[in-house]
């Protein structure tokens, strides 16, 4: 059987589908969950058991055009402090529902811009974590830098409230490219605040590229992925460019004419894996690459890698707590999201309500999907007869699914053995067109408003 060129493959396949860092996904949440179901749930967690926490900063010196994120630009220091204070009020609140000192294993400080927080709003909001919950000794302390708003003090600062891992974002570095999403960033100065992490004893160091923004070619994309290898990060993040100026307003002032089509983009995608594969790195997951030593392909090697709201991570701890406009929360019970709008956010909080916007209780069947998901997301293969046996549903619950595959496996995206369905090396790009086979929520949504655009391409 000849399988489809590419160009047939994504005209077949190239529809709308969800990153799926959830299972259901967010547009499916609804204000049915609210603060006091949010604290119910947080009651009803084990004292003795793990939590990783979440904090959203939604500031920026400057808004990148690119940008999908929850995200503003702050003028001035007082938008910023006051959040600071406000956070640190939401940490109370959450800990009065809490069961007992948890103990906290993974913490994410991302934005916006995180490092727009001032040193003692750092020390603050630290101060009130380390207070609510016991940190493990071994605990992943991240955070997302913009190295363009970074300087030796501030490196100085994380180091000090014992930041141990950092992602820094470049997307690009070729200047057309900057200059069309309004980012100017050189190679230079990521290079002097990767040098003063490290040297501060922060050596974990994650970088963020993109492909498929305006003016990319295989040439440009060819010589950002080089110059990124230059600063020898230990895992890198290859996330291809959603183009919603429907939900993202200023993402209409790139030129679309400048974005190069979906051929292109897998073009450049490809290129990139092949690049790191080359020196060294293996792919894990959809788009994330790491050193083989490092624990996040080790993870991906032993099938033990996990997804959340943060991508993909070595995060093992059953609840989630977000903090912040817009933050998201995964708990035993279901997920929750904050308030996205600041203000209203910032009235929640003063007004010493938990400051839950919408959320969904996860069903079993729901947790038996995300399952599937997560683990086609993760090792690109899943056992589904193990899956339904493990959580109690007959073996033939997706019988429809099975069928629905069939045409995926005919063009060479799927494979299908007894009940392992697995995604071939060569479809990686394709996964989450698998993913959504299993999406019985995408299916039904699709149905009730086709029209509506909710996602971005799959490809």
């Amino acid at each position: 059987m000849t399988c489809p060129d590419t160009n047939t493959l994504l005209a077949r396949y190239g529809q709308p589908v969800p990153r799926y860092t959830s299972y259901p996904t967010a547009p499916h949440f609804s204000p049915e969950v609210d603060a006091a179901t949010y604290a119910g749930w947080l009651k009803a967690l084990r004292p003795d058991g793990t939590v990783s926490v979440y904090i959203h900063v939604p500031f920026c010196a400057e808004l990148c055009l690119y940008c999908g994120c929850q995200t503003a630009v702050a003028r001035s220091r007082t938008p910023v402090k006051a959040y600071a204070d406000r956070l640190v009020d939401e940490i109370g609140l959450v800990a009065r529902h809490l069961p007992g000192r948890m103990t906290l294993t993974h913490l994410h400080f991302g934005g916006g811009t995180p490092t727009m927080l001032a040193d003692e709003d750092f020390a603050a909001i630290m101060l009130a974590l380390r207070d609510v919950f016991a940190f493990a000794d071994d605990a992943e302390i991240a955070i997302e830098i913009d190295p363009r708003v970074m300087d030796a003090d501030k490196v100085a600062v994380l180091a000090r409230e014992g930041f141990n891992r950092a992602s820094l974002g470049v997307q690009d570095f070729d200047p057309k490219v900057q200059e069309a999403i309004g980012r100017h960033q050189s190679l230079e100065e990521t290079q002097q605040v990767a040098d003063a992490l490290r040297a501060a004893g922060i050596g974990a160091l994650n970088l963020d590229l993109m492909y498929g923004l305006p003016h990319q070619d295989q040439a440009s994309v060819r010589r950002t992925a080089e110059a990124a290898l230059a600063l020898d990060p230990d895992r890198i993040a290859v996330f291809g460019y959603a183009h919603v100026p429907w939900m993202k307003k200023h993402q209409a002032l790139i030129p679309e004419q400048a974005l190069p089509g979906a051929a292109e983009r897998l073009a450049q995608a490809e290129l990139v894996a092949d690049i790191l594969a080359g020196h060294g790195y293996r792919a894990v997951g959809l788009d994330h690459f790491a050193k083989a030593e490092d624990p996040m392909a080790r993870r991906a090697a032993d099938g033990s890698l996990k997804r959340n709201f943060q991508g993909y991570t070595t995060d093992d701890a059953p609840v989630l707590i977000g903090f912040g406009a817009s933050a998201i929360g995964a708990l035993p019970q279901g997920y929750v999201q904050n308030l996205s709008a600041t203000p209203q956010w910032h009235k929640a909080v003063e007004g010493g309500a938990l400051p839950i916007a919408r959320g969904i209780a996860v069903s079993d069947e729901d947790r038996l999907r995300r399952h599937v998901i997560e683990r086609l997301m993760c090792d690109l293969a899943v056992d589904l007869d193990a899956a339904c046996g493990s959580l109690g549903f007959p073996p033939d619950t997706f019988a429809h699914e099975m069928a629905a595959l069939e045409p995926l496996i005919a063009d060479g995206l799927a494979v299908r053995r007894g009940g392992v369905v697995e995604v071939p090396e060569a479809a990686r790009p394709f996964t989450r067109v698998v993913c959504a086979v299993f999406d019985a929520r995408l299916s039904a949504s699709r149905a009730a408003a086709p029209e509506k655009k909710r996602h971005a391409a799959a490809v």
